[in-house]
């Protein structure tokens, strides 16, 4: 299944367009995608069987994050070898994990103010969790992942190391900094969920590709590791982490400038475009 936020309503895409899952439904399942992860039969069936009246076409540029309220956001750093050794650590032994504020979410489209002269790209498979959990062992971790979408870690590198101690949160979690969508797709729908394509392109210059079978953490080691800790809700997020190709290890640094346009995707998923504009008065 593909499930979009069209203007605060969970759309389900069909064959020839999506429909409205509250409205398609005749009412019985709920209009927020928050509110859809304890129906996941019934959204199937929803599927396989609507009115062919109810389906229409939608502009992917209307959609907003298909995750757009979760109770936890958790970020995973150094999750791909090459990202660690260009950032000049060593490959962590367990998750290294900061937040991500719900704030920050914005959609797959559309403008992002820059917060300074040093933000940098970081594109991710985001994984969106869809039942309770605590404690879940890696075999059973797939089940709890509700679907994947294509996400940005958008870093204001000043803001982040600064300080005694690095602001990592603080530095990725400025006003569209967290930009996900424009679907949330189920893993069933992937030929391999964990091997998918990922990269970013800045005014059409490639400057990250990789594969997410190259993470250290795989997203049920992930799932798995975090729930020891922590109970994981419906709807919350995971970042899982970027390859390697940022601009701060450039030589010379390379930082996102207004005009830029930052497009990101994740094979068989999708694609965000967005363009920087100037920092806000």
């Amino acid at each position: 299944m593909k499930i979009g936020n069209l203007d605060g309503r969970a759309v389900l895409a069909v064959p020839g367009g999506v429909v409205d899952v509250n409205r398609a439904s005749g009412g019985e399942l709920p209009s927020a995608v928050n509110d859809l992860f304890g129906v996941w039969d019934k959204l199937r069936a929803l599927e396989q069987h609507h009115s062919a009246d109810a389906v229409f076409t939608v502009d992917e540029a209307r959609l907003g994050p298909p995750c757009p309220s979760p109770q936890q956001v958790f970020a995973i750093g150094l999750n791909y070898s090459d990202h660690a050794s260009e950032a000049a650590f060593a490959v962590p032994d367990s998750p290294t994990v900061f937040p991500k504020y719900v704030s920050s979410f914005t959609g797959a489209h559309g403008e992002v103010a820059l917060s300074g002269d040093t933000v940098d790209w970081e594109v991710e498979l985001v994984a969106v969790v869809g039942k309770e959990g605590h404690r879940i062992p890696v075999a059973d971790a797939w089940s709890y992942v509700a679907g994947l979408s294509v996400g940005q870690d958008l870093s204001d590198r000043s803001v982040q190391m600064s300080g005694p101690v690095p602001q990592f949160g603080l530095g990725k979690s400025f006003p569209g900094f967290s930009p996900i969508g424009p679907w949330l797709v189920t893993p069933d729908e992937l030929a391999d969920a964990d091997d998918l394509e990922l990269g970013c392109s800045v005014n059409g210059h490639e400057v990250q590709k990789g594969r997410t079978r190259d993470m250290v953490f795989s997203i049920p080691e992930l799932v798995a590791r975090l729930s020891q800790v922590v109970t994981l809700y419906p709807g919350d997020v995971i970042f899982t982490g970027t390859p390697a190709g940022v601009g701060m290890a450039r030589n010379p640094k390379w930082f996102l400038k207004p005009g830029d346009e930052l497009t990101s995707y994740v094979r068989g998923i999708g694609e965000m475009r967005h363009v920087m504009t100037a920092r806000r008065a």
